[in-house]
């Protein structure tokens, strides 16, 4: 394989393109807006709806154990007061999820092609694997 496993998983942690490593997921500019195919190497992005709904989940399970479950723990064990835990809780399921949405969007492409790598055109000679060896 051109593009191997810990390569996918390299660049699906810094959002990049799983295929070529370039930063094309996202559109410049645009903090949630996804480029629908990579300029680089022509992968496409945006697959089907279940990619949209994948990442969706993702983001909300983050959320709920890395946010909200020790916030949770904290009000529990009294360390910040109820109302505060609330108003926390309130605030940051809108504003967690807005911050984790690129990383979100790209751990999703990156659980793809972790799984299925010889769907990356790099890998299945429809196209080049980019220059980055990480």
């Amino acid at each position: 394989m051109k593009v191997t496993r810990m390569q996918v998983v390299s660049r699906g942690l810094r959002n990049r393109c799983p295929n070529c490593g370039g930063a094309t997921i996202f559109r410049k500019g645009s903090p949630f807006e996804v480029n629908k195919v990579c300029r680089d190497c022509g992968l496409q992005l945006e697959r089907d709806e279940g990619f949209f709904i994948g990442s969706m989940s993702l983001n909300y399970g983050v959320t709920l154990v890395l946010y909200l479950l020790p916030l949770m723990v904290l009000a529990y064990k009294g360390v910040v007061g109820t109302t505060l835990a609330i108003v926390l809780a309130g605030v940051g399921s809108i504003v967690f999820p807005a911050l984790f949405y690129r990383s979100s969007r790209s751990w999703w492409l990156m659980q793809y092609y972790l799984l299925f790598p010889l769907h990356l055109p790099a890998n299945s000679g429809k196209g080049h694997g980019g220059d980055d060896n990480t």
